[in-house]
C-alpha cells in the first residue's frame, strides 16, 4: 500500500505518496495544503495526484508547460522531506511559494520578496551540512522570478531571507503569557542592520538541500506583514503563485535556449523572449 514502506528507494514515497511520473520537473512549494487550489486556479488544468498528511500534490499545465505543486506544511523539517522525496521521483527544480513578514520599512504589504539567499536560523539544514555552508538561491530561478514579476507588473524586492524554526520566539515575538526568548528583543533590529529583507520558515532548508543535491531552487513570498510599520493584511497570495508559475514557463525556455546554444548555464547574453 502507498506509504507503508519507509524504504527511500520504494516506488511510492513514504510521506508524499508519489511515484516517478506523478510530478513535473518543476514543483511549487506552498506551506498550507489549502493553497494548492489557489495555485492551480491559475493554471490551464490540474489534477490532484496525492494527499497524505500535510503533503498535497497536483500536476497540470501553465501556458502549455508541465508544472506541479506540493504543499509542505509549516517549517523546514517537513519542507525538507518534500524536497527529498520529490527529487527521488524526478523533480529537479523547486520554488517555494508562501507568505512572509517584511522587516525593511519600504516594503509594503502585498509586495513580493524574491530570495537571493537565506540566513539558516532553522535547524534542519544543519543536520545536512556544516553551519557555515551558504543557503543560496539558484541564479536561473532568481532571474526567472524577477522576469516574471516584471512581466506581471508586481512590486517586488530581491534580497536575503531569514528562515526561523518557530513562529513566536524564533521570530522575535512574545510567547505564552508574555514569555520572551533571550535576545528576541533585538532580533529584528539586528536582521535589519544586516540588510535582511524578510522572515519566513522554509526557504533556507529548501535552498541548502537543493544545492547539496545539484538541484535548482528559489523562493518568492508575498508580504503579509511589515514588522517595522505594524501593517498586516493577508493579501497578494495569488501574486506569488502567479509569479512562480510564469517563472516555471521562463525556466523551461531558458533550458531550451541553453540546449540550443550548447551551454550549461543561462546568462544575460541569452534572451528568453
Amino acid at each position: 500500500m502507498p506509504g507503508d514502506s519507509e524504504d527511500p528507494n520504494a516506488d511510492v514515497q513514504y510521506h508524499i505518496e508519489l511515484a516517478e511520473g506523478d510530478v513535473a520537473d518543476t514543483v511549487l512549494l506552498p506551506g498550507n495544503p489549502e493553497r494548492v487550489d489557489k495555485v492551480t486556479s491559475l493554471w490551464e488544468d490540474a489534477t490532484e495526484v496525492a494527499y497524505h498528511r500535510e503533503y498535497r500534490t497536483a500536476t497540470g499545465t501553465y501556458d502549455g508547460e508541465p508544472i506541479s505543486v506540493t504543499s509542505t506544511g509549516i517549517g523546514s523539517p517537513s519542507a525538507a522531506i518534500a524536497v527529498e522525496e520529490l527529487a527521488r521521483v524526478g523533480a529537479n527544480t523547486f520554488i517555494r511559494v508562501g507568505s512572509c513578514g517584511a522587516i525593511q520599512p519600504e516594503m509594503a504589504v502585498g509586495d513580493l520578496v524574491i530570495t537571493s539567499g537565506a540566513v539558516r536560523q532553522e535547524g534542519t539544514s544543519s543536520e545536512y551540512v556544516r553551519e557555515d555552508y551558504p543557503a543560496v538561491a539558484d541564479g536561473e530561478v532568481v532571474s526567472a522570478l524577477v522576469a516574471a514579476a516584471e512581466r506581471l507588473g508586481y512590486d517586488y524586492h530581491v534580497g536575503l531571507t531569514m528562515s526561523a524554526d518557530s513562529f513566536y520566539a524564533g521570530q522575535g515575538r512574545s510567547g505564552f503569557e508574555g514569555f520572551t526568548a533571550a535576545g528576541s528583543d533585538r532580533l529584528v533590529e539586528e536582521l535589519q542592520d544586516a540588510n535582511v529583507a524578510n522572515i519566513e520558515m522554509e526557504a533556507s532548508a529548501i535552498l541548502t538541500i537543493a544545492n547539496l543535491y545539484g538541484l535548482r531552487a528559489g523562493a518568492v513570498c508575498s508580504v503579509y506583514a511589515n514588522r517595522v510599520t505594524g501593517e498586516f493584511r493577508t493579501e497578494g497570495e495569488s501574486r506569488a503563485a502567479e509569479t512562480a508559475s510564469l517563472a516555471t514557463k521562463l525556466l523551461a525556455r531558458m533550458d531550451a535556449i541553453k540546449a540550443e546554444a550548447g551551454v550549461d548555464r543561462w546568462h544575460a547574453g541569452l534572451s528568453i523572449e
